[in-house]
């Protein structure tokens, strides 16, 4: 098809901001609407000076006037289910990066995608190094019997454990196909201070300023231990990912879940 009409959610927010400059950047790609519970403006001023494009508090407003191919979102689960539901009703397919929707909420929007044959993207992650990670971790899992997860946010992130983090415990329990073994101690001093657990699996999240968003896998077994991780220096590295979902989603109909099935991981 020709350009590919993109409005985004959340245009308050550091991740929408990057997404509208990288729209703005790659050829074929037409940000025409944004969202912002803050908006108090009709217009948003695009990042290279480019023009205006409506600005509403009103996502169903923006769906209607200005009939994007694509709704990106990066605001809050909850938002951004009933974002997509809408979406979909309007014949947009959803690009969501929001982590913490729910299983029973991702195979309703699943149901509502086939139904409609039209595609959408959900993935806990869209830096492809971190996609990357996340498929070694599966490669190694059968290997090992013990493995926990450290993520690392910066303080304001909302939510905690990561989607990513328990994306990659799924993931790796699946590939030994039956959960890890879990080191129970026999006295916690602290309650929690072993982390939650997702199959066997540990997760520990550290939440502090200077940090953006990194995660760290550690398994072990007798006499060794396995590390892979990733580090987010700055969300500029989320956007190649993003704007591959953005035109494979056209391409799609049904709901894909996580980055790695539009690369061929």
């Amino acid at each position: 098809m020709g350009v590919i009409k993109v409005a985004v959610t959340g245009a308050s927010g550091k991740m929408s901001k990057e997404v509208i400059a990288a729209l703005c950047r790659e050829d074929g790609l037409d940000p025409v609407g944004a969202v912002s519970t803050k908006a108090t403006e009709d217009y948003l001023s695009l990042p290279d000076g480019s023009g205006l494009i409506p600005l509403s508090s009103d996502l169903e407003a923006i769906l209607a006037r200005t009939k994007p191919d694509v709704l990106v979102d990066f605001t809050n689960a909850e938002y951004s289910f009933s974002a997509a539901i809408l979406a979909v009703k309007y014949g947009t397919r959803p690009v969501i990066g929001t982590s913490g929707i729910s299983q029973e909420r991702v195979a309703e929007l699943s149901k509502l995608c086939r139904e409609k044959s039209l595609g959408a993207v959900i993935a806990p992650n869209f830096a492809l190094g971190a996609v990357v990670m996340m498929h070694l971790a599966k490669v190694a899992a059968p290997f090992f019997d013990y493995a926990e997860v450290i993520e690392m946010h910066h303080e304001a992130k909302a939510d905690a454990p990561s989607g990513t983090a328990i994306a990659t415990a799924r993931d790796m329990a699946a590939a030994r196909e039956k959960p890890f073994s879990y080191s129970q101690t026999l006295k916690e001093t602290l309650p929690g201070s072993r982390g939650s657990t997702v199959d066997g699996i540990a997760i520990h999240s550290l939440r502090l300023p200077g940090m953006v968003a990194h995660q760290e896998i550690v398994m072990g077994s007798l006499g060794q231990t396995l590390r892979i991780r990733h580090d987010t220096i700055s969300r500029e590295c989320y956007m190649p990912g993003v704007v591959l979902a953005v035109k494979e989603v056209l391409n799609r109909e049904e709901l894909v879940y996580g980055l790695d099935k539009l690369i061929g991981l």
